[in-house]
């Protein structure tokens, strides 16, 4: 049996080890935190479970898909609710839009909006579903390492068919009139990382996923999908040691012979990196990394975000489980994010309330919400600001909603920037990754292969396929796929 040391315990890593583990690899998971989960780890004070990162559950099947390979399902780690509505959009005081998850109310609220839009509507999904189905089954499935990848005449028939060279927001424009619609078709690739107008209109496969898939929730949060992962790699004789950060690779010969942490040495055969890859690359790996601080610089990034984790003493009439506050200009935020870096002047935000659909998250009579508001990788990061942009959410909340929050907190936790640099070495304290234009897709990512250590591989949400928790689950899929192809006598 070869040992693998899988840096890092977020969705890749846990991919990665389980995929290598069932091959028969011999896999050891080093996480730099008390907790699995990286980005998707929770935490409980005072009665509540905060999940703290991802919240949206979209693409069940890729879920499905991923523990059917070890034989299991999602119903034997945890247990799935349909949302409905899926979420509601906030356009001002009084004024909101719950999206249903049946397709038919669906199409009459398109309709009573913008008539002849339930057909365009139809017409719209098809192509969506098409393109997710090549999307999925076929291009994320690819390692990104050659063009000839893609030389397989159902790709390339795919590939044509795909708008590659469309911008979203002129792709949604052929369909639909509406701002109203505009926006709801145009928000899934807020996910991303880039605006509507510089990202490919072959992600309109979003739009499958999240109107017509539905939004779904794991009951116990998003953590519970980490804690499956985990017992599913235990059960597949994974080793896990915590709070146990990567100070060092050792490289002997040409190849990764030991990963360091502070006196701990932990001597492997090959090493997977789920670490954030600029970290890996230019903190561990140094004179052998795969690209320049110069290249770093030139990559888009998704934004990071603010993020406030509130215990509210009473509970919520005004929201659903998922909210989004589209009541100021989604452009001038948008640009504030991506051509002038800036903390947002009227910033657009999310609010999650879980305890809405989910009562062990929260105390009997209590909400547990959280708070989210995009902001530009590399800012300031500071309490002073953090606190202003508190009171603006907290203010429009109360507004828009009609509720008194901010008398009834009982707990509350800000974590931004600075907190995704100290906990995931985040490459400018990036919450979400590269962003997905069409200049960093596919074999145009950071590679998952090392160029000067045969041995060295990375996953994660800065390589192939991207950021996002399907992608993450699939990228340690590919990680895993290409050392058994390059290793196949390891393999049992």
């Amino acid at each position: 049996m070869k040992k693998v040391v899988v840096i890092g315990s977020g969705f890749s890593g846990l991919s990665a080890a389980c995929f290598l583990a069932k091959a028969g690899f011999d896999v050891t998971v080093l996480e730099k935190n008390s907790s699995p989960g990286g980005r998707a780890r929770k935490f409980e004070e005072n009665g509540f479970v905060f999940d703290m990162g991802p919240s949206w559950y979209w693409m069940p099947d890729t879920f499905e898909r991923y523990f059917a390979h070890f034989g299991a399902q999602v119903s034997d780690y945890y247990h799935l609710k349909l949302l409905d509505p899926g979420f509601r959009i906030y356009f001002g005081e009084d004024d909101f839009m719950d999206i249903p998850a049946n397709q038919a109310e669906l199409k009459a609220l398109l309709e009573s909006m913008e008539p002849g839009s339930a057909k365009r509507y139809d017409d719209f999904m098809a192509d969506a579903e098409a393109k997710y189905r090549i999307g999925m089954q076929d291009l994320v499935e690819k390692p990104g390492l050659s063009i000839t990848e893609f030389l397989d005449i159902r790709v390339l028939k795919g590939l044509f068919t795909m708008h590659l060279h469309t911008p979203f927001d002129k792709f949604v424009g052929r369909y639909f009139t509406h701002p109203r619609i505009r926006q709801l078709m145009e928000f899934p690739v807020l996910f991303l990382g880039a605006t509507a107008a510089k990202t490919p209109a072959l992600y309109s496969m979003m739009n499958y996923a999240g109107l017509k898939l539905g939004t779904w929730y794991p009951k116990g949060g998003m953590g519970m999908i980490v804690a499956g992962m985990k017992k599913l790699a235990e059960s597949k004789g994974v080793e896990f040691h915590f709070n146990m950060p990567v100070d060092d690779i050792e490289i002997v010969d040409g190849h990764a012979s030991a990963v360091i942490s502070g006196t701990n040495r932990f001597s492997t055969d090959l090493v997977v990196s789920g670490a954030d890859y600029h970290h890996t690359d230019r903190n561990l790996l140094k004179s052998t990394s795969n690209y320049s601080e110069e290249y770093w610089t030139q990559r888009v990034m998704a934004p990071s975000c603010l993020l406030y984790y509130m215990g509210i003493g009473k509970r919520l009439k005004g929201l659903q489980h998922h909210n989004l506050f589209f009541d100021e200009d989604l452009g001038q935020h948008s640009t504030e994010i991506y051509d002038r870096p800036q903390w947002p002047t009227k910033p657009l935000f999310y609010v999650c309330c879980p305890s809405l659909t989910d009562e062990n998250v929260a105390p009997a009579g209590c909400e547990n919400i959280f708070m989210l508001m995009p902001l530009a990788a590399g800012l300031e990061d500071n309490e002073e600001l953090r606190a202003r942009y508190r009171t603006v959410m907290l203010g429009r909340l109360e507004k828009l909603t009609g509720e008194q929050v901010t008398d009834h907190i009982t707990y509350e936790r800000s974590y931004c920037i600075a907190d995704f640099q100290k906990d995931y070495n985040a490459y400018r304290g990036n919450a979400y990754g590269l962003a997905n234009t069409l200049k960093q897709t596919a074999i145009l990512k950071p590679r998952i292969k090392n160029k000067k250590l045969p041995n060295f591989f990375y996953t994660g949400q800065l390589t192939v396929p991207g950021p996002g928790v399907p992608p993450s689950l699939i990228s340690g899929k590919l990680v895993a796929n290409q050392i058994i192809k390059e290793y196949p006598l390891n393999c049992s």
